[in-house]
């Protein structure tokens, strides 16, 4: 879904999100949380893209939406991903539309990240699945893809993928950024408690307002509790969060 929004929104930063709900309708009566996918600007105008799976009332009725109908749109919300200049290896771990955010954050590393290698591994229940992937692949010097009935590419989980090439990664000029499940954020961090090598998570959590009023979407962390996924995420540290 494409949105024309405010100028502010040029700002935005990798990780970052948007709630979103219809102008003048009570259906659905909560926002929806999205990552942003792009932001782009075209004749004075600015634009923000958001990938979406129709998977409920909500999600069916923004499907059906056509040019021309209006939205509130609020945003941009949310802490986003940090990579440092210096990087020489972007290494994006993907799990369904997890891919959003990754796929934003991998134009904007291509574009101010000078002679960083950019390597995703994508995972989807099966090839018709695979959300992003003609974009990611127009971006990343690498795509690998992982499908869980072994539709296309590797045969299983994206992390069991991932595993495999781990060692290619322990080094201080590599970093890790991953989107998806809880349950492929979870695998994740299982592979990497030991290693060295840093990561950073989008964590995907229902959210009512999407500025830490309704305390709807805390997760467990190990050295400050109980905290706000919209306010203080959705972007962490992986060893920071409490995936127990």
């Amino acid at each position: 879904m494409v949105l024309k929004a405010s100028a502010s929104f040029r700002e935005s930063l990798p990780g970052q999100f948007v709630m979103v709900r219809m102008t003048d309708s009570n259906a659905p009566f909560l926002s929806r949380p999205f990552s942003i996918y792009s932001v782009r600007s075209r004749g004075g105008d600015t634009f923000v893209e958001i990938l979406y799976k129709v998977v409920g009332k909500g999600t069916d009725i923004f499907s059906r939406l056509r040019e021309g109908d209006a939205m509130n749109v609020l945003g941009p919300l949310g802490r986003g991903f940090d990579v440092p200049s210096t990087c020489k290896k972007i290494v994006l771990i993907a799990g369904g539309v997890g891919v959003a955010p990754l796929s934003f954050l991998a134009e904007r590393c291509e574009k101010e990240i000078s002679g960083a290698e950019i390597i995703c591994y994508m995972g989807a229940g099966s090839s018709k699945a695979l959300a992003g992937l003609d974009r990611i692949e127009g971006i990343c010097s690498v795509v690998k893809i992982s499908t869980d009935d072994g539709s296309r590419g590797h045969p299983g989980l994206v992390t069991e993928f991932f595993g495999h090439d781990m060692e290619l990664y322990a080094d201080n000029d590599s970093r890790i950024y991953s989107c998806g499940p809880t349950q492929m954020l979870r695998s994740l961090h299982k592979l990497l408690k030991d290693r060295p090598v840093a990561c950073q998570v989008s964590l995907e959590e229902r959210m009512a307002c999407g500025i830490g009023a309704c305390l709807g979407c805390v997760v467990k962390t190990k050295s400050d509790g109980l905290v706000r996924v919209c306010k203080e995420g959705p972007v962490f540290d992986i060893n920071s969060v409490d995936f127990s």
